[in-house]
């Protein structure tokens, strides 16, 4: 028996390495090469396509600021660089080793490197000083990640608001956050509006994002077994809903029922839009995120980063309540004040809907949260306040440069270069 797992793993192991390696010739036959020195400001991606969410809700704010400081991705996979190239937002640069990346930045005057996730390959452009390191990360939430020990591996971090600054206070010991910290809101609600794949009409629109199934017990967060099919079945019977079902990308990874209960929900919703064409249920499975939040009336979402993209929309939501004992949930937050929804109550999630839509104290305790959580929401202000951290960052690498002088940027020799990176597979 565990010849014949042992065998399925390294056949998996060996077409995603072929793959790989098909994928990476086809990236250097499109990668432009840059002029010297064309960019100030990189992306630091390491990873595969499977986790292009995390930049992708980047791509509007980062556009609008390459306007002023010009901007690349710097990729280490083939197959999450040729994921960038097909989206074709921001140049790229495809640097697999480390051997790649030295000579990359050598040719390139690059202040700040951005962050949107903790990937331990990050943890290999550290080693290049005379440049502010900036995790900026792909969302803002209560879950444990938000507030890992690797906030301290960054210069600075970009954090939505008071929320935040609090939230890292309380947990990590010696982190200066008054120093290391720049509240900017949340850039990419000013991009939210757009246009909706569906005609407005007198239907309720509720948003059921549930999260993935987690790999470990304390972040076991995801409700579409305990929570999804139940509540979507209630919604689509009632005649005067529309159900906006979008499942995280990683839904299924780790536990196949889970993915296969996704499957059966999404079935529901294609047979529902048969019996009812006008309805226009949607499974929204695309890369854009954003219209979704501002289009419905009401979200269900998931222990995640979706409540918080939501708040800065500022209209209701409802929080799904794990069933895990054992997944953590933050108590000093909005989730101790949040309107949550039970397994059990799932079943009567018509009526959840209508009462946090018309219940005003559920709105005014609402609005505090946002505030809390993001400071002013109107249009525009979280924009300006990233483009102002940016350019403070860069006044200061500006300060710096002027007092250090001409330097000398570590290097890698053959060795170190095997030792440290790992192979894309």
């Amino acid at each position: 028996m565990h010849v014949i797992r042992d065998s399925k793993k390294a056949y998996r192991l060996i077409r995603r390495a072929v793959a790989s390696r098909a994928a990476a010739q086809r990236v250097r036959s499109r990668v432009e090469p840059p002029e010297e020195n064309q960019f100030r400001i990189a992306v630091y991606f390491a990873d595969s396509a499977v986790n292009m969410y995390q930049i992708r809700q980047w791509y509007r704010p980062l556009t609008e600021l390459a306007e002023r400081w010009p901007i690349v991705v710097l990729s280490r996979s083939a197959v999450g660089a040729e994921a960038l190239l097909d989206d074709g937002v921001l140049p790229v640069a495809y640097v697999p080793k480390i051997r790649d990346l030295e000579r990359y930045i050598a040719d390139q005057d690059i202040r700040i490197v951005l962050y949107v996730n903790q990937n331990t390959r990050n943890f290999q452009m550290f080693r290049y000083g005379r440049r502010w390191h900036v995790f900026i990360n792909h969302g803002e939430s209560d879950k444990v990640y938000m507030v890992s020990n690797q906030f301290k591996a960054y210069d600075y971090a970009l954090v939505a608001g008071q929320a935040a600054r609090d939230r890292l206070s309380r947990t990590l010991w010696g982190y200066d956050v008054d120093q290391r910290t720049l509240e900017i809101g949340r850039p990419q609600a000013d991009h939210y509006l757009a246009a909706t794949p569906y005609p407005t009409d007198e239907r309720t629109v509720v948003l059921y994002a549930p999260t993935w199934e987690g790999d470990r017990a304390s972040m076991s967060y995801g409700s579409v077994i305990s929570h999804g099919e139940r509540l979507v079945a209630e919604l689509l019977a009632t005649g005067r809903h529309r159900v906006i079902y979008r499942p995280h990308p990683r839904s299924g990874v780790i536990a196949p029922a889970y993915g296969a209960a996704s499957a059966r929900i999404i079935a529901a919703i294609a047979a529902a839009n048969t019996a009812d064409p006008g309805a226009n249920h949607v499974h929204d499975d695309g890369p854009e995120v954003g219209w979704q939040l501002a289009a419905a009336d009401v979200a269900i979402v998931d222990v995640s980063a979706m409540i918080y993209d939501r708040l800065a929309i500022g209209k209701p939501l409802l929080i799904t309540r794990p069933v895990d004992p054992l997944a953590r949930i933050d108590d000093e937050g909005y989730l101790s004040d949040c309107e949550w929804l039970t397994a059990d109550a799932a079943a009567g999630v018509v009526a959840e809907v209508d009462r946090v839509r018309a219940d005003e104290e559920a709105t005014a305790r609402l609005r505090h949260w946002v505030r809390h959580y993001f400071g002013d929401t109107s249009q525009g202000v979280a924009t300006a306040k990233f483009h102002a951290a940016i350019e403070q960052l860069m006044a200061e690498w500006e300060r710096w440069h002027a007092l250090d002088g001409d330097f000398l940027q570590p290097s890698a020799d053959a060795g170190e270069d095997d030792a440290l990176d790992q192979p894309e597979i």
